[in-house]
C-alpha cells in the first residue's frame, strides 16, 4: 500500500515538472518569434517593398557619360531623392581596334547598362540618345528625353580654322559613316581615317598629330567645358546630325510605373517629338551604326520639320535627301504618333531615291 502511495506522489511530481518545462519552452519560442519579427532587415510589409526614395543610375564610365549621369542625379536630388551611380565599362568602350559598324554598332555602348536594368542592379540608365538602338529589348522603355543641347557637329583642329582651310589630301578623323559620307560630299579630296575612343581620347590623338582635324559632337564638348576647342560649327545643312544627337535619353524597366511617372517631370516634349521623328527614319531603314544616315528635326510646338540625308559609301558625294513638315495635334500622345508617321514617310522617300536598308544590330 505504501509503495503505491509513493508511486502516485512521484507521478504527480513528474507531471508537474513536465508541464513547467513545456510552459518554459513555449515562452522561449514566443520570445524568439517576437525578437525575429522586430528585425528591420526582414521587413516585408508593403510599405517597405514599395518605397521609391532611392534609385541607382547605370552609366558608362567615360568623363562625358559620368557628366550626363551626374546631371540627371542632380535633377532628381533636387526633388528630394537619394541617388547612387553605377559606373560600367561596355563592350563599345573596350573594342577600340575596329570600327563600330563591324562589331555590332552603337548598341555595344548600352548592352551592359540594359542588363543591369533587367537584372535589377540599376533602376535607370542615362544615354546619349544617338547611341541608343532604335529597337529596345523587351521589358525596357525610353522613359523620357531631356532638353536638347546643340545638335550640330563641331570642327576641331589645332592648325586649321575650318574644314575648307585644309590643304588637299589632309587627314580628318572620324569613325562615323554618316560623317564620312558628308565630309566626302564637302571635300572629296580628303583622307578620312578611323577615330575611336571617348572624347578625351580623340582629342589626345588629335593633339598628338595623328590628324589635321577631327569632327565631334558640339554637345559633348560644351557639356565638358571644352567649347574653346571648337574652331567652327557645321550648319545642319552642311553636316546634318545623327538621329538623337545632342539629346539625353533615360531608359528604364517598363514596369517601373512610379519611376517612369517621376521621370515625366524631366521630359522635354519638343525634344521628344523631334527625336521620335528622327529615330523613326532610322528605324525604318534598319537603324544601325552601319547606316550612313543623318536625320534632324525641329519642333516649335505646333509644327514638326524633318530633314534626312542618306549617303552611299561606295559613291563619294552621292547623297539622297528628303524633307517634310507636319502640323501637330495638341494632344502629346497623338503628336508622338504623328512624329513616328512622319519619320516613316521620310524613310520611304529616301528609299524611293535609292537609299538602302541595313539589318538592325
Amino acid at each position: 500500500m505504501g509503495i503505491w502511495i509513493e508511486l502516485g506522489v512521484f507521478g504527480l511530481v513528474f507531471l508537474f515538472a513536465w508541464h513547467q518545462f513545456h510552459d518554459l519552452r513555449k515562452e522561449k519560442e514566443k520570445r524568439m518569434m517576437n525578437l525575429n519579427s522586430a528585425q528591420p532587415s526582414i521587413d516585408r510589409s508593403p510599405a517597405a517593398s514599395e518605397r521609391h526614395s532611392d534609385y541607382v543610375i547605370a552609366t558608362r564610365e567615360s568623363r562625358l557619360a559620368m557628366w550626363q549621369a551626374e546631371h540627371v542625379k542632380s535633377l532628381l536630388v533636387a526633388q528630394g531623392y537619394a541617388i547612387d551611380i553605377l559606373g560600367m565599362t561596355t563592350q563599345g568602350d573596350q573594342r577600340l581596334d575596329v570600327s563600330l559598324s563591324k562589331v555590332g554598332g552603337k548598341g555595344l555602348f548600352v548592352k551592359e547598362l540594359e542588363s543591369a536594368l533587367l537584372e535589377s542592379r540599376a533602376d535607370l540608365a542615362v544615354h546619349s540618345l544617338k547611341d541608343v538602338p532604335m529597337t529596345l529589348p523587351e521589358g525596357l522603355t525610353l522613359a523620357c528625353v531631356l532638353p536638347r543641347e546643340d545638335p550640330r557637329d563641331a570642327w576641331v583642329s589645332a592648325s586649321y580654322a575650318s574644314l575648307f582651310d585644309l590643304p588637299q589630301g589632309a587627314v580628318v578623323g572620324t569613325s562615323s559613316l554618316r560623317r564620312t559620307v558628308l565630309l566626302k560630299a564637302l571635300r572629296p579630296d580628303l583622307r578620312i581615317e578611323p577615330l575611336r575612343g571617348n572624347l578625351d581620347t580623340r582629342l589626345q590623338k588629335l593633339d598628338a598629330g595623328d590628324y589635321d582635324g577631327i569632327v565631334l559632337a558640339a554637345a559633348g564638348l560644351r557639356r565638358l567645358g571644352l567649347s574653346d576647342r571648337i574652331r567652327a560649327v557645321f550648319s545642319v545643312s552642311q553636316m546634318p546630325p545623327a538621329a538623337g544627337q545632342g539629346a539625353l535619353g533615360i531608359e528604364t524597366p517598363d514596369g517601373a510605373s512610379a519611376l517612369n511617372q517621376l521621370l515625366q517631370g524631366l521630359n522635354d516634349p519638343k525634344t521628344q517629338l523631334a527625336t521620335t521623328a528622327e529615330r523613326a527614319v532610322s528605324r525604318a531603314l534598319g537603324g544601325s551604326c552601319s547606316m550612313p544616315l543623318a536625320a534632324h528635326a525641329e519642333c516649335n510646338g505646333k509644327k514638326l520639320m524633318l530633314h534626312a540625308v542618306w549617303g552611299d559609301p561606295e559613291r563619294p558625294g552621292h547623297l539622297v535627301q528628303a524633307s517634310a513638315t507636319k502640323e501637330l495635334a495638341t494632344d502629346h500622345a497623338t503628336a508622338l504618333q504623328q512624329a513616328n508617321v512622319l519619320g516613316e514617310f521620310i524613310a520611304e522617300q529616301l528609299q524611293a531615291q535609292g537609299a538602302l536598308c541595313t539589318p538592325v544590330h
